[in-house]
């Protein structure tokens, strides 16, 4: 590049010179030099304007201006810089174009927002799915579209941790599940997916085992009250079958819990339930479920401390959080060994209220503990008719805190115990009545 300015610079002294020679020739050197200036600066002027030209519809223009020396050179390099600049936005429109055609190829909705949630582009999908109009909604706030207060507080409350699940509002037979991710400066990318088969299979599962539990709750009843008629009149039966009609009884007996259990789960499931505002005194429920607890120990002779000091009460339905509680509390007892210590702990901090129900027993290895709260997992099979359980009480704690807004912890080592923490927000804490 410096030889090509010294050439310039010398090219256009030597033609300031030659018009000052002339000038001094005819006796005025000094309008030769201002003749020269002038011509100079009409060609710069005019190789400006050529520029300004080419610069303002380079793709029209096409080529760039010809000219000599450092205009020349200029106008050279800004021409590769272009077309540079051209086959770098082709690649990208190639692949924009290519991104979108796959994305409109989806059976998900995809749309994206700004911040704010104005509407920038939404694929096929979404069209169908939510019925978005592609003339009309550009740059629409979506919440102004998808009408449902639960969707404007999910998209306002940035915690996508869990996805949504709602009716289409343009087909409300759809049930969608939506999904939100961040990206760029707080912009949103929203997937909506089409569930509605599974939540008609989940629909569908529920219905069938509540009606089956309830249909088989009367026959099992009856069945139940003669095998205990029969096992209060056992010394009046032959030998050989007094042994079969108590395992009968027994057996009858697990099935009416295994009943019992499977009709709560289904109520909770399906929001039967009571209001879950009311105050609860979480202080005395843990003492009646923990003298509860000492019953059902015995023999056993069990340690069960009580730590429940916290003076705030906790706003849910009272028959849905002693059967969570005492799940949590009967299994501790079930599970560990005789004379070992079960501690049961209710306190508040700033994140909210908390109880705890830590034992002494055999604990769980790290492999169980993701899927203890599905129906009838058992981190341990062989002891079920030790333990005579139904495989359920985990997945009632479970619905009962999604009821309340709360969420399970569980803590375990093998050999070192279990603690089952159950975790409510802030929100649901309020303070004791006083008498």
């Amino acid at each position: 590049m410096q030889p090509k300015w010294s050439k310039h610079l010398y090219y256009t002294l030597a033609g300031l010179a030659g018009t000052t020679l002339a000038g001094l020739y005819l006796g005025y050197p000094l309008y030769g030099l201002i003749a020269g200036l002038g011509l100079y600066l009409l060609w710069t002027l005019h190789q400006t304007r050529r520029l300004a030209k080419w610069l303002a519809e380079p793709e029209i223009a096409g080529e760039a201006p010809q000219s000599l020396g450092l205009w020349g050179d200029l106008f050279e390099r800004l021409h590769k810089l272009n077309q540079n600049n051209l086959q770098i936005r082709d690649r990208l429109r190639a692949r924009i174009d290519r991104i979108q055609e796959s994305t409109n190829s989806m059976r998900d909705g995809v749309i994206m927002t700004d911040a704010q949630g104005a509407m920038e582009w939404w694929n096929g999908s979404a069209e169908h799915l939510l019925g978005f109009r592609r003339n009309t909604d550009q740059g629409q706030y979506i919440y102004n579209l998808i009408r449902t207060p639960a969707f404007k507080s999910y998209f306002d409350a940035r915690d996508y941790r869990e996805p949504l699940e709602l009716n289409s509002p343009a087909k409300p037979h759809i049930h969608l599940q939506i999904e939100i991710s961040l990206f760029g400066d707080d912009d949103r990318l929203i997937v909506a997916k089409d569930v509605t088969r599974l939540h008609q299979l989940e629909l569908m599962r529920r219905d069938f085992v509540s009606n089956v539990s309830h249909e088989m709750r009367t026959p099992l009843t009856v069945i139940s009250g003669y095998l205990e008629t029969l096992v209060d009149n056992a010394d009046d039966l032959p030998a050989k079958w007094q042994r079969a009609i108590k395992t009968m009884a027994t057996q009858a007996l697990r099935m009416e819990t295994l009943i019992a259990d499977l009709i709560l789960l289904s109520r909770i499931e399906t929001g039967e339930q009571e209001d879950t505002n009311t105050p609860t005194d979480i202080n005395t429920l843990i003492g009646q479920i923990c003298q509860d607890a000492r019953t059902l120990s015995g023999d056993r002779q069990h340690e069960i401390l009580v730590n429940a000091t916290a003076s705030k009460m906790l706003k849910g339905d009272e028959s849905q959080l002693r059967s969570a509680f005492s799940n949590l509390v009967f299994n501790a007892v079930k599970y560990t060994p005789a004379q070992g210590r079960i501690t049961v702990s209710w306190y508040t901090d700033a994140d909210g209220g908390h109880l705890s129900v830590k034992d002494t027993g055999a604990g769980i290895d790290q492999v169980h503990i993701p899927r203890l709260t599905e129906r009838f997992y058992r981190a341990d099979p062989s002891r079920h008719k030790d333990t005579g359980g139904t495989g359920l009480g985990l997945a009632i704690v479970k619905h009962v805190l999604i009821n309340h807004d709360g969420h399970l912890e569980i803590r375990s080592k093998p050999g070192k115990g279990s603690e089952f923490v159950c975790h409510f927000p802030a929100e649901r804490l309020v303070e004791a009545h006083p008498g």
